[in-house]
């Protein structure tokens, strides 16, 4: 039988490319000596190289020395070991709700598998009887749209980044919060805002919590960046504890691509709050079905070497050192930034980068500057004007600050 000529997939339209690994292609297809690449969302060091975490290389040998290692599968929630140790680090080990076993946990594909699951479960069981939407700020994570799209959960957006302060829109962010009907669902960066690196204060995460507590809506935190934005794990985690002792139900994706240098590795967790111990379980068991039918079982190599810092005392304080290396060159990266755009006496406020906080920061160029500093200074960033803080580095920050000055100077 002679095969049909035309296929079936004809009329299938092309998928445009992502614009981010799209950015990343064309920086390393560009052989100009001092390109900049301003785009990746990976830590690098002051050589511009990726960074193995010293604490990192001591667990992997660990975990290749264990006699009992071997290839089966984990069960479907995950390693046991990592899992329990994650809930303790975003939740606190003290907290009422691991203590009275309120929270549900599954290991996943790292931070974009538990939003999947997360986003999984709500539209099949979470009530929204008056369709009710999820509400992410406007800006965020690029994927977190064709995340909740794929599973058909109708999405809108909060006010987030105020051009005019280059800070928060904390009134535009409540003021929708009221509005929203009853019982929406709200995605909240936990710290380290992708894109803005803008993060609400301590007192306005109160005022967030309020409104959300009095509309009975449902908290659905991302946190990709614990202890990498400023270098404390409990600092950067106070958001997600303080909803979790208000007495939330809500739900996390926790990924450790950031703070333990895992990228490739796809080390991440899902957790779910509830009141009580029995829908906790009940809960569990339906995000097992789900997970069961999306992955069967999560990678464990990742899990295992995350594990095995989280659950020891002298790795665990070897990490927390590495952690204030990571945020401590980002933070220097910033204010070095910050001086040298002043000292060229570069048009504009320029105070919005120190004050940002983690990977990146949203620089307030536009599109047309983007395009400029691309073409004519082979810098690669994000149209939007964010940059990720860890391209910088002490052999070509200089260069970046004079190319951003000429720049905005000829486009005032």
């Amino acid at each position: 039988m002679a095969p049909l000529a035309a296929s079936s997939f004809d009329s299938l339209p092309l998928a445009p490319q992502d614009p981010l690994f799209g950015l990343m292609a064309a920086y390393k297809a560009d052989t100009f000596e001092k390109k900049v690449d301003l785009g990746v969302g990976a830590y690098r060091d002051d050589n511009a190289k990726p960074w193995i975490l010293p604490v990192v290389k001591k667990a992997e040998e660990i975990v290749k020395n264990d006699p009992d290692l071997n290839h089966e599968y984990l069960p479907i929630a995950g390693l046991p070991a990592f899992t329990s140790a994650a809930a303790k680090l975003v939740f606190g080990a003290d907290s009422p709700v691991i203590k009275e076993n309120k929270v549900a946990s599954l290991q996943t594909i790292s931070g974009t598998g538990a939003v999947h699951l997360g986003a999984l479960f709500l539209i099949k069981f979470y009530p929204r009887p008056e369709n009710q939407k999820l509400y992410f700020s406007n800006p965020t994570w690029a994927n977190h749209g064709q995340i909740f799209s794929n599973v058909s959960l109708p999405t809108t957006t909060y006010p987030y980044w105020d051009p005019a302060t280059k800070g928060l829109n904390i009134s535009g962010l409540l003021e929708t919060l009221e509005a929203a009907p009853e019982g929406s669902i709200i995605l909240l960066h936990a710290c380290a805002h992708n894109p803005t690196g803008v993060d609400p204060t301590q007192e306005q995460w109160v005022q967030i919590a309020e409104v959300m507590g009095k509309k009975r809506h449902f908290p659905f935190f991302d946190c990709a960046y614990q202890g990498f934005a400023s270098g404390d794990l409990a600092n950067d985690a106070w958001a997600v504890r303080y909803f979790a002792e208000a007495g939330f139900e809500m739900c996390v994706a926790q990924s450790f691509s950031k703070n333990l240098g895992l990228y490739g590795q796809r080390a991440g967790c899902f957790h779910f709050v509830t009141h009580t111990e029995d829908a906790r379980n009940r809960i569990l068991s339906q995000l097992q079905i789900l997970q069961r039918s999306e992955i069967s079982n999560p990678p464990a190599f990742g899990a295992k070497i995350a594990a095995t810092i989280l659950n020891n005392e002298a790795l665990f304080k070897e990490w927390e050192d590495n952690l204030r290396t990571m945020s401590g060159r980002i933070i220097d990266m910033r204010k070095a930034l910050h001086d040298k755009l002043v000292k060229l006496g570069t048009p504009g406020d320029w105070s919005h980068i120190t004050k940002q906080i983690g990977m990146f920061s949203f620089t307030g160029l536009t599109e047309s500057q983007v395009l400029r500093l691309r073409e004519e200074y082979h810098v690669y960033l994000t149209k939007n004007g964010r940059i990720s803080m860890a391209g910088l580095n002490t052999r070509n920050i200089e260069y970046f600050a004079t190319a951003v000055d000429k720049v905005v100077r000829e486009t005032q």
